[in-house]
């Protein structure tokens, strides 16, 4: 059997007598694509700086396209991952090129000051259009929209050809028609013959498209439910991490959420 993509073992964080995570075990094999899924402090953001190395685990194993944390460096290691975070977003320079942002993902850089090869420039055309932003390759950072952006960093995130692509609440900040727009092409990226395994960190059932194939529930720094999606996006498993009483449904093949009907609706009174 080859090696899984990610190992995580019993990996627990403190930090000043907080509890972080505690005792988490989550498996990646290749070809999977994973949604990780909680409330606000339920670990997730630790979880992602853990794993790319910018947050030393108090104990426990990370193992990660087979080598160790500890053992090998991870700053190497990083340039396999794919991050997409609104976090980058104040570092991209407002008159940097979009394509020279695409192009910057190859080196791990920000704000580009290498020069530009022919290859580059072809290598970084050629995601633009495919991720649908091949118009917007001469635009100007400080002139794009959210979703623009997002799009731009996704192209920059494949530059460097990662084998994980992780998605950190890529649909923050984008009107209702901007992030249907986005999580059709995120599905259909995650559909790609030579697609990189998806990581996809939401507090909302609703942007977990079909093409996702797993699912991590956190609570508390604890895993709550873990594994394949049928079996992991229940209406009592959502209950327990988001700590009230909700009903998983489906409609058009996509995820949502509502709360169960009260038999006595509260009323207001002027």
């Amino acid at each position: 059997m080859p090696a899984p993509l990610l190992d995580i073992r019993k990996l627990s964080i403190l930090r000043d007598r907080t509890t972080l995570l505690s005792s988490i075990d989550w498996r990646v094999e290749r070809g999977e694509h994973w949604a990780i899924l909680g409330p606000n402090g339920c670990g997730k953001t630790s979880l992602l700086k853990a794993l790319t190395g910018y947050l030393t685990p108090s104990s426990g194993e990370i193992e990660l396209l087979g080598e160790h944390y500890g053992q090998s460096d991870w700053r190497d290691l990083r340039l396999q991952v794919g991050l997409v975070t609104s976090a980058l977003q104040a570092s991209v320079p407002p008159d940097e090129p979009a394509l020279e942002t695409v192009i910057s993902g190859k080196y791990a850089q920000l704000d580009l000051w290498m020069k530009i090869t022919p290859a580059d420039h072809r290598a970084g055309m050629r995601l633009l259009r495919f991720t649908g932003a091949g118009k917007l390759a001469t635009r100007l950072w400080g002139q794009l929209s959210q979703g623009e952006r997002q799009r731009i960093l996704i192209a920059r995130a494949l530059m460097a050809k990662p084998k994980l692509l992780i998605l950190d609440e890529p649909c923050s900040g984008l009107d209702p028609v901007a992030r249907e727009q986005f999580l059709h092409f995120i599905d259909a990226l995650a559909r790609q013959p030579k697609a990189p395994t998806l990581v996809l960190v939401t507090h909302h059932v609703e942007e977990i498209t079909p093409a996702f194939t797993h699912a991590l529930l956190l609570k508390a720094g604890r895993v709550a439910a873990s594994g394949a999606r049928r079996t992991t996006l229940t209406s009592k498993n959502l209950s327990t991490i988001f700590g009230t009483p909700v009903l998983l449904g489906h409609r058009d093949h996509r995820l949502h959420l509502r709360l169960p009907a009260r038999e006595h609706g509260a009323s207001f009174t002027s």
